[in-house]
């Protein structure tokens, strides 16, 4: 046929000297947390995990929001977040007032700039946030 190749004029990538390179080079995927078992365990409010690996290009936390708590009207100027609710239940009301229930599984794109608050559910909110790392604290010299 034409414009098509045969299957024979396919050849098969060098899969040996790929993989030990990547053996010996790539660092190992690792299972980080357990998020829903932080979820179904946690008591009180906070942040309950937190990725600190040196190197990362990715911050992530786990927050549990205790019964009823609010986190007020913000904007993130800079990053854009995902946020995965692990347990619980709540809402998440943008800066125009729409609201958005959450609940286990419930993923949420937080655009940088959109402004949002979260509000916890009578049996508290606990979710997962991942969003670019952001740059290290500097210290500078005054005036320059």
């Amino acid at each position: 046929m034409a414009g098509h190749r045969a299957a024979a004029d396919f050849r098969a990538p060098r899969v040996g000297r790929v993989s030990e390179q990547v053996e010996q080079e790539a660092p190992e995927p690792e299972a980080l947390c357990d998020v829903a078992a932080l979820a179904a365990e946690a008591a009180g409010a906070g942040v309950l995990w937190k990725h600190t690996a040196a190197g990362r290009q990715l911050d992530a936390n786990v927050v549990r929001l205790a019964p009823g708590a609010r986190v007020g009207l913000h904007a993130e100027p800079e990053l854009d977040v995902l946020l995965l609710v692990a347990g619980g239940a709540g809402a998440l009301v943008s800066g125009s007032g729409r609201r958005t229930e959450l609940r286990p599984g419930v993923l949420v794109s937080l655009p940088r700039g959109s402004a949002r608050s979260l509000e916890a559910g009578p049996e508290g909110v606990s979710y997962l946030t991942v969003h670019r790392r952001r740059p290290g604290m500097q210290i500078r010299r005054a005036g320059g």
